[in-house]
């Protein structure tokens, strides 16, 4: 059966793809230049489109900006929240793969930058920086201690303090991501970052799961 074609003109087909164009254009040079330093004519021409194109997507850099993260990083939370209410496994399992999810959708890709961005310039934009807070920050917490408290209550990990747990299995993920944006292209030894994570997830899962328990 032959795929129906796409019988829109071409003007039409890019102005459905123009705010998506925008996205692309915003993570690129929001991650190269940082908050402070893009514009919005250069996005726009980023782009291919003019500055008031722009506007009539986009009221200013500020929503923009949460656009961005509304897009790109928003739903791969929510992706996370839904696999970590649906599992069945060990919790182990469970958290090497919400953690290894987040390095392959996140972390390894462009937008990771916006991380490193948010960490830098929040004390400049502290409204953005609440903003990152509330949708990205305040979510990841709760699903990563919702992961803990799952594998305490079936006996998988030993009591440990949730609410520290949770702030030490995040400082190495938001460190990889520092030195990807950072140092790491200058780096000779070459940090490897699934080396890396193995070797954390590793370390960690030892210190969770119960005495003589064989790590998962």
């Amino acid at each position: 059966m032959e795929c129906p074609l796409d019988t829109k003109p071409r003007w039409e087909r890019r102005k459905d793809a123009r705010p998506q164009e925008l996205l692309a254009a915003a993570i690129d040079l929001f991650v190269e230049r940082g908050f402070a330093a893009t514009r919005l004519e250069d996005v726009a021409r980023r782009a291919g489109v003019s500055k008031g194109t722009l506007y009539l997507y986009f009221e200013n850099k500020e929503e923009l900006f949460k656009a961005v993260v509304r897009n790109s990083i928003v739903p791969v939370i929510g992706e996370a929240e839904s696999s970590v209410a649906e599992f069945d496994g060990h919790s182990a399992e469970l958290l090497r793969k919400v953690l290894l999810d987040w390095w392959d959708r996140i972390g390894a890709n462009k937008v990771s930058g916006i991380v490193k961005l948010v960490m830098a310039e929040a004390n400049n934009f502290p409204e953005l920086a609440k903003f990152y807070q509330d949708e990205v920050i305040n979510r990841g917490t709760r699903m990563i201690s919702s992961m803990l408290e799952r594998g305490i209550a079936r006996g998988e990990f030993r009591a440990i303090n949730v609410t520290q747990t949770t702030q030490v299995l995040m400082a190495p993920m938001l460190m990889l991501v520092t030195w990807k944006h950072s140092v790491g292209p200058c780096d000779r030894a070459a940090l490897e970052p699934l080396a890396f994570l193995d070797s954390f997830l590793d370390m960690a899962l030892h210190g969770l799961l119960p005495p003589s328990t064989p790590a998962v």
